[in-house]
């Protein structure tokens, strides 16, 4: 089984599909109500619904670079605003936090071995 992907709300299709190709994703599908992007690296994808109800989405959107703080500069030097600068965690993971225009939390990071593999990693299955 593999993640196929994830889709997150939209109010205004045209600044949100702007803010994410400016942001190096690739652009497959587009349509007044609908947009997909594929990442840069992989074989990820993600979407977007345009909706009419104004609160963002609760789930949080996490996209892996190795050279975190060149991308985090490289967006800010394109108008991107931060909530978050690259910032170690407790967790092992390094991660600089922003949102969409519709208010999406996106969290841009690098765990290198910590993603799936951390000090405290357990295996259970049914």
């Amino acid at each position: 089984m593999n993640l196929n992907q994830v889709t997150i709300p939209a109010t205004d299709m045209q600044a949100s599909t702007d803010f994410f190709r400016l942001m190096g994703f690739l652009q497959i599908v587009d349509t007044p109500h609908y947009a997909r992007f594929e990442c840069p690296e992989g074989d990820s994808t993600f979407s977007l619904s345009l909706t009419d109800q104004a609160a963002p989405s609760t789930a949080t959107i996490y996209f892996e670079h190795q050279d975190l703080d060149g991308w985090v500069s490289a967006l800010m030097e394109k108008g991107f605003v931060f909530e978050q600068a690259p910032t170690d965690q407790a967790y092992l993971w390094r991660e600089a936090v922003l949102r969409d225009p519709h208010g999406n939390k996106l969290i841009l990071y690098w765990a290198g071995p910590n993603r799936k593999n951390p000090p405290w990693r357990v295996e259970k299955r049914a």
